[in-house]
């Protein structure tokens, strides 16, 4: 039997089900503390802009290395094989496993909208199972289940921005009095970044899955772009929704509410078409999260494929030819499950947006290490300057993500916790690095 191919289309579709989830849900309502509708708009065109920035150098990275494992791959061939191995552990510890757990955490909260009371952790650990099945079993199952997922999340994204544009108000505030003397708020608005950049993250999904295209160098390249713009597009209608259906109080005050529980778009329904429209809400929340958790189940265990296929992981979570790398897909989801049920873990995200920003900017900054390109194929102007953008953006990021992260105490000196996570990550990957190369140098 011949496996169907991922084609452009299910690729674009890969790519909008890993990156909207619940994030541009809920973002805008801490962003409106300190930013105006204005700002709060602008905010999520630069995060989009940066994120079109990266796509655009990893469209030149797809067309150069057209292989499974993502960062690991790019860095691994184009830079070092300890910076790829790096990378590597970095989607495995933070980059895949936390964000399914905190997805499926979350769609056991909204399931408590629509069920009554249930355990949410046992919801979310038995979504995590249920689709990591999907995933591990059949490969041309896994496939269809996600450009299921996808097209509906679509449709149901579709139909809530439908919504609010024609029963919606469709004007923008005043700005409250006395922001023009304020200033722009630099800090809280590239603070905001740093989570708007988390909800864009995803627009390089199908770089991890490229030997399962059809065409790798033409359609890996289009799905992202694509994608990714379709992404900008949605935010941008998604927030306009809130910014003019919504006062600040209404923003701002839902902090305070049941925040598990609740969405913005909860709060639009209801104001245009009342309770049970907010109520149905939930179960577009719903499917959006299990789009989300299904794209990282797909993605996410061919990193650790591929890094077993080059003899830096246990063989066991490796791939044959034609099968789904169930090993892998079960490693992931089994470490998601564990984190569900740890109560701490929630802690992890402040610094998952940092970690991942370094890794994609030292992905992006190998474009300019011309030795190891094709002759012949350069990366183009465009495919540089994104790059150069989207590094330059990244380190600004960061700074900012170390300015307001939480300090531990070490010594008598304080340390930012980011920092630690980073140290850590790095030393664990590079300590595992050497080691294999050691072991498989004395086999």
């Amino acid at each position: 039997m011949t496996t169907r191919k991922i084609g452009l289309w299910s690729g674009v579709g890969l790519t909008l089900a890993d990156m909207v989830g619940t994030g541009v849900l809920t973002t805008a309502g801490f962003m409106a503390l300190d930013l105006t509708p204005r700002q709060i708009l602008l905010d999520w065109l630069l995060g989009g802009v940066i994120a079109l920035a990266g796509a655009t150098a990893y469209a030149a990275l797809a067309r150069q290395v057209p292989r499974s494992g993502g960062e690991y791959r790019y860095l691994s061939e184009l830079l070092h094989p300890a910076l790829g191995y790096l990378a590597g552990w970095t989607s495995l510890l933070v980059g895949f496993s936390v964000p399914v757990a905190l997805a499926a955490l979350a769609a056991g909260a909204f399931a408590q909208t629509v069920l009554g009371s249930v355990d949410a952790r046992l919801v979310a650990a038995s979504l995590i199972a249920m689709v990591a099945a999907a995933h591990a079993i059949d490969l041309e199952a896994s496939k269809r289940t996600q450009d299921w997922l996808a097209a509906t999340k679509g449709v149901l994204i579709a139909l809530f921005i439908l919504i609010g544009l024609v029963f919606g108000t469709n004007a923008l505030p005043p700005a409250p009095a006395g922001a023009a003397d304020a200033g722009f708020p630099v800090v809280p608005f590239f603070t905001s970044l740093i989570y708007i950049t988390f909800c864009y993250a995803g627009w390089n999904a199908a770089v991890y899955a490229s030997e399962e295209f059809e065409d790798p160098r033409r359609d890996v390249p289009r799905a992202m772009l694509i994608g990714c713009s379709l992404v900008v597009v949605i935010y941008l209608l998604v927030n306009w929704v809130f910014v003019t259906n919504l006062t600040t109080a209404d923003m701002t005050g839902w902090i305070n509410g049941d925040t598990d529980r609740i969405t913005l778009a909860h709060l639009v329904m209801q104001n245009l078409l009342g309770e049970s429209a907010a109520t149905v809400m939930s179960v577009v929340v719903i499917v959006a999260l299990l789009s989300a958790i299904s794209a990282m189940t797909l993605i996410g265990p061919r990193v650790y494929a591929a890094m077993a296929g080059d003899g830096v992981l246990p063989a066991v979570l490796a791939a044959r030819a034609g099968h789904p790398p169930t090993g892998s897909v079960v490693l992931q989801s089994g470490l998601a499950i564990v984190l569900v049920f740890f109560s701490g873990f929630r802690e992890m995200l402040n610094n998952v947006g940092s970690i991942l920003a370094l890794v994609s900017a030292a992905t992006v900054l190998s474009l300019f290490r011309s030795s190891r390109w094709r002759p012949g194929e350069p990366p183009s102007i465009a495919a540089r300057a994104g790059a150069t953008i989207y590094a330059a953006m990244a380190a600004w990021m960061v700074y900012f993500a170390v300015r307001s992260s939480t300090t531990i105490e070490i010594g008598g000196s304080q340390f930012p916790t980011v920092i630690l996570w980073m140290l850590g990550i790095a030393a664990a990957a590079t300590g595992g690095y050497y080691a294999t190369r050691s072991l498989r140098g004395s086999s």
